[in-house]
């Protein structure tokens, strides 16, 4: 898969496209691009794909902007795996979202990313302010439009946000679901405080890329990018009873029957049950009390959990 900065340095040959934030890759994420490579198949075209950074909201509405899924890292990741041929990832500010709809489909899509087939969502829209639709889309000469429609597990519409809520309300079996995987995070292990090692546990620090994390607590965790997959405990949260308030969100994983140092290591950590919120407790003794049980109870839920979670 090769990354290219922007569409004006885009450069690319005859495409099918399609076009969106794809933040988590989810299940209706995946379904769209399984038809995208098969309508570029069918059609002797390279598959490309054109997604922004940072996300819209977080330029227009930073405050209320919704939690990444994934990191930019992360998200590349995902489609290379799923066999993107090109993706082109758009730098968005004021100058590219004040470009009119016309001129963002004849410009950007024909011209600049030689789409000749665009695979959209059905509530897509484009442009300045919005102002493009599919109709407009479909209006074009330069290219092919075809529209997905929406992918349900359910009762549930598979959206980001659909995966934002399981995940904020510890219901990893259905985010898994949406996913159509656990939910992960993944990062490189930096230098932390010790205090873990000090107390008996010591710690993989991860660091996280992500804008604040979707969900907050501790979880039963399999660890991917070592010489096997570990088992253990994380943190992922403010750490209350050892910091003040407005700390910043941590990673914290404590791998079971591992002790060596791995600092630089990229790892990717799979949340596959929520044991418990964060909470302040009166002492480190009191907290020493607490890790013991998170742990026995990971340990119970990963022994009856083997295959981890169904999907």
């Amino acid at each position: 898969m090769r990354i290219l900065r922007g569409t004006h340095a885009a450069a690319l040959p005859p495409t099918a496209l399609t076009i969106g934030n794809f933040d988590g890759l989810h299940l209706g994420h995946r379904a769209m691009l399984a038809e995208l490579r098969l309508a570029a198949a069918q059609r002797d075209l390279a598959t490309a794909l054109l997604t922004f950074e940072p996300h819209p909201r977080e330029l227009f509405a930073p405050q209320t902007a919704p939690t990444r899924l994934t990191s930019l890292r992360e998200k590349l990741e995902f489609l290379a795996a799923e066999g993107i041929d090109y993706v082109v990832l758009q730098r968005f500010n004021a100058a590219f979202a004040g470009i009119e709809a016309l001129d963002f489909r004849d410009n950007v899509l024909a011209h600049d990313l030689n789409a000749k087939f665009v695979l959209v969502g059905d509530d897509f829209r484009f442009g300045r302010k919005r102002g493009g639709d599919f109709a407009l889309l479909k209006a074009s000469t330069d290219f092919e439009v075809q529209s997905v429609p929406t992918i349900a597990l359910g009762e549930e519409r598979v959206s980001s946000t659909a995966v934002r809520h399981a995940l904020a309300a510890g219901h990893m079996h259905l985010a898994a679901q949406l996913l159509g995987r656990p939910y992960s995070i993944s990062g490189r292990v930096v230098g932390g405080d010790k205090l873990g090692r000090e107390l008996g546990f010591p710690t993989a620090n991860i660091r996280i890329r992500h804008n604040r994390p979707p969900m907050m607590g501790i979880y039963a965790v399999r660890v991917h990018g070592l010489e096997q997959v570990y088992e253990g405990v994380a943190s992922l949260g403010v750490r209350p009873t050892v910091k003040g308030a407005g700390a910043a969100p941590v990673l914290e994983v404590y791998l079971f029957d591992f002790n060596r140092q791995i600092y630089g290591e990229h790892l990717r950590v799979d949340f596959l049950h929520k044991l418990r919120d964060e909470q302040k407790y009166n002492g480190l003794e009191a907290l020493v009390a607490q890790i013991h049980r998170d742990c026995d109870d990971a340990k119970a839920w990963l022994k009856d959990h083997p295959l981890g979670l169904p999907l």
